[in-house]
C-alpha cells in the first residue's frame, strides 16, 4: 500500500491507514519506537506497561489458588 509523506508544520507526517495500523494493533495514542533499519523505516508499538493488579487477580481461581504457605518459626519481632 502507498502512502504519501506529507508535511504539518515543520514535521514530516506518515498518516497510517485504518487497515495496516488494525494489523500492527495500534489505535490513537499509541506509542511507538521509530528507527531505521536496513534503510527502512520502521515503526512498532511499545509494549504496554506491565499487567494491572485487577487483571492478575481476574486470572486467580480456586483451581490455581496456592494454600498457606510456612515460611517457618519466628525469627525476629514480628507480630502475628
Amino acid at each position: 500500500m502507498r502512502v504519501r509523506v506529507q508535511k504539518w508544520g515543520n514535521r514530516l507526517v506518515l498518516r497510517i491507514p485504518k487497515l495496516l495500523a488494525a494489523h500492527a494493533d495500534m489505535e490513537e495514542g499509541t506509542v511507538v519506537n521509530v528507527s531505521v533499519s536496513g534503510g527502512r523505516l520502521v515503526a512498532a508499538p511499545v509494549p504496554r506497561r506491565g499487567a494491572l493488579l485487577k487483571d492478575l487477580l481476574d486470572e486467580v481461581t480456586k483451581a490455581n489458588l496456592h494454600g498457606r504457605v510456612d515460611t517457618g518459626a519466628q525469627a525476629g519481632r514480628e507480630a502475628w
